[in-house]
């Protein structure tokens, strides 16, 4: 079993690192990027030029692999680029991390090649009054199929003692989300290292993102949506997979498990007994799971101010 990890980054993953030594050519923000490719993707020249021109501090470009195509000749093309490419299976969360590692802006725009990237329209003086509001992490509004806004501010319900999010269509600017939809959102990079970053031992997709988002708002931090700017994706938004499974156990244990008692976190040792009725995955490995989640809550404990039922309970009342 993976123990969750108790710093930024605590996984060390081989990568191939080529070009990114030299400054781009205009720095307009205080705003790096990260774009995550896909395999096969055919729009990496025209995004790298999109994205050069933009005036980011540094671009960070996450490669699945250089199998198809000449790394070298995209290094020679975009110098002030850094290409990285993972020597082994990585999650989503993973690129992220590395990513941030590589840069040191205070805010981090992170993109995937899902999108239409040329149609990005971007303001350095518009991001740079966002870096000025310190916030943590803003969403963009999030479009398909002709200008269709996706419901992507995400509101947490509890129903019959369980988490329940709801999708809506609201974008009002600065409305609270409770995460960002697909990863895609400009972070503020000291905020998510202290934070922990994600964590690479839940490896869904969704519950990973979930768990980093949701441990933001219970240490205090805000995801909010902005109408600064928007994204729109080339073809059909992804389909969030929420398949209950041992990367949603452990969100559970990490997220929604630990009690805000006066001024601190915890999770009490009653909780076990009600989680071994319904676990899936063994009475040994849940009780293994248990010991880890409530030997990182208590490592963390004063960082909690508060917990997920009285998050919800409040949501929306955030200034």
């Amino acid at each position: 079993m993976n123990t969750i990890p108790t710093i930024f980054n605590q996984r060390s993953i081989n990568r191939t690192v080529l070009g990114g030594r030299q400054r781009p050519a205009q720095v307009k923000m205080n705003v790096s990027v990260i774009l995550i490719n896909s395999q096969g993707s055919h729009l990496r020249l025209k995004n790298l030029e999109m994205l050069d021109r933009c005036g980011f501090e540094k671009i960070i470009s996450m490669e699945p692999n250089s199998d198809n195509y000449n790394l070298e000749d995209f290094v020679n093309k975009y110098p002030s680029v850094k290409f990285i490419v993972p020597q082994e299976d990585v999650t989503t969360g993973d690129l992220i991390n590395i990513g941030m590692e590589e840069v040191k802006s205070d805010y981090v725009l992170v993109l995937k090649d899902s999108l239409a990237l040329s149609t990005l329209r971007l303001s350095p003086n518009a991001f740079q009054r966002l870096v000025e509001r310190k916030q943590y992490c803003y969403v963009p509004r999030i479009f398909v199929d002709k200008n269709q806004a996706l419901p992507i501010n995400m509101i947490p319900h509890v129903k019959k003692g369980m988490l329940k999010i709801e999708s809506v269509t609201n974008m009002l600017d600065n409305t609270p989300t409770l995460y960002p939809y697909d990863f895609l959102g400009l972070y503020n990079r000291q905020k998510f290292i202290q934070l922990g970053g994600f964590d690479y031992t839940i490896e869904s997709p969704y519950w990973q993102n979930l768990d980093l988002a949701l441990r933001a708002w219970l240490w205090g931090e805000n995801i909010r949506i902005t109408t600064t700017f928007g994204l729109s994706y080339l073809e059909n938004a992804p389909v969030e997979d929420a398949t209950s499974n041992l990367s949603q156990f452990r969100f559970y244990l990490k997220n929604l498990a630990p009690q805000f008692k006066l001024d601190h976190g915890e999770i009490p040792v009653s909780t076990l007994f009600r989680m071994i009725p319904r676990s899936a995955c063994g009475l040994v490995e849940t009780i293994n799971q248990f010991k880890d989640a409530r030997r990182w809550v208590e490592m963390n404990q004063y960082r909690f101010k508060t917990d997920t039922s009285n998050l919800i309970l409040n949501w929306g009342s955030e200034k």
